[in-house]
């Protein structure tokens, strides 16, 4: 079921919280042949900054119909807004979140673009601190899922740090799940290799409550830690409601332990537009669609020629879904 035809209400806790069990039982009945092509914006920041309405026409011109936001927003932490700050300027792009616009102005913008946005990334600061004044933009967006894509580096050292992230994953979900609203937490390198005996992935996997947490899988960066994505889809149904979907031109895993950038980005040139590498897109979302994930999510970083690569993913993906 598309977002723009989900609405919130909540004007009570009461009310918040007997909306959430009927929104559970509608996401379970979503209907197959109603998935839409969604794409995560990372995939054109700059083209984003230096022309919005031209980036969202171009978005919507190659079937894009569903998209996730990536921040910081006017009501993220300070911290956020400082990091982020650095890396635009590092990576030459100025916008993010909602791009100089207010939550309704650009709701206005998805709704004239036919398109909706069922997912926002954010960091845990944000989400610990300001979650009031991000449900409060969320429902405004209609967002389903607000998505944690990065732990601190510091909070994930031992398997006893996986254990207490769980336990604030499974904290933030209850407070999401009361507005209305679900948390998602999508994988990047680390966690993968195990370590120690461990798979901080899997710890988390096993260490958060079903009805409170959500996953989202990028399969790149899954394969990239030494885990096949149609594995981890299996051991884990109706764990993952997200794809982020990308190719990888030929096999590569981490050097490291993927904890850090120094082992993500010797992987970057490896990226391709999905059916076009090795990674077996088609039977992962193929699996995806039966284990019932709902959101399909392009995500090329910063892909060069975005009108050229993005049509390559969305066409792709679109005829599978």
């Amino acid at each position: 079921m598309t977002t723009s035809r989900r609405t919130f209400i909540k004007s009570s806790a009461l009310m918040a919280s007997t909306f959430s069990i009927g929104q559970m039982d509608i996401f379970k009945g979503i209907n197959k042949s109603e998935l839409q092509l969604g794409i995560q914006l990372f995939s054109l920041p700059r083209m984003l900054s230096t022309d919005f309405l031209g980036a969202m026409k171009l978005l919507k011109d190659l079937g894009y119909k569903e998209l996730e936001l990536f921040g910081p927003y006017p009501f993220s932490s300070e911290s956020s807004k400082k990091s982020w700050e650095g890396a635009g300027k590092m990576l030459g792009f100025s916008g993010s979140g909602y791009f100089g616009y207010t939550a309704k102005e650009f709701r206005k913008i998805l709704d004239d673009h036919g398109m909706t946005a069922p997912s926002a990334h954010t960091d845990l600061d944000t989400l610990q601190q300001n979650l009031g004044a991000f449900a409060e933009a969320a429902n405004i967006l209609g967002h389903q899922y607000l998505t944690l894509p990065s732990i601190p580096d510091h909070l994930r050292k031992t398997k006893d740090d996986y254990k207490k992230i769980s336990d604030t994953f499974n904290e933030i979900g209850a407070a999401l799940k009361s507005k209305g609203l679900q948390f998602g937490y999508h994988n990047h390198g680390y966690g993968i290799k195990s370590t120690d005996g461990h798979m901080g992935l899997k710890t988390i996997l096993d260490n958060t409550d079903p009805d409170l947490v959500f996953f989202e899988m990028d399969i790149f960066w899954t394969a990239a830690g030494g885990v096949e994505p149609l594995s981890l889809l299996e051991q884990y149904p109706n764990r993952y409601k997200m794809l982020h979907i990308k190719d990888m031109k030929e096999k590569k895993v981490y050097e490291g332990d993927g904890g850090s950038m120094r082992d993500w980005f010797p992987l970057f040139p490896m990226m391709t537009p999905a059916g076009e590498g090795v990674l077996g897109v088609e039977a992962i979302i193929t699996k995806a669609k039966n284990i019932g994930v709902e959101h399909f999510f392009v995500e090329q970083d910063m892909v060069a020629q975005p009108e050229v690569a993005l049509k390559k993913s969305g066409d792709f993906v679109k005829r599978l879904l």
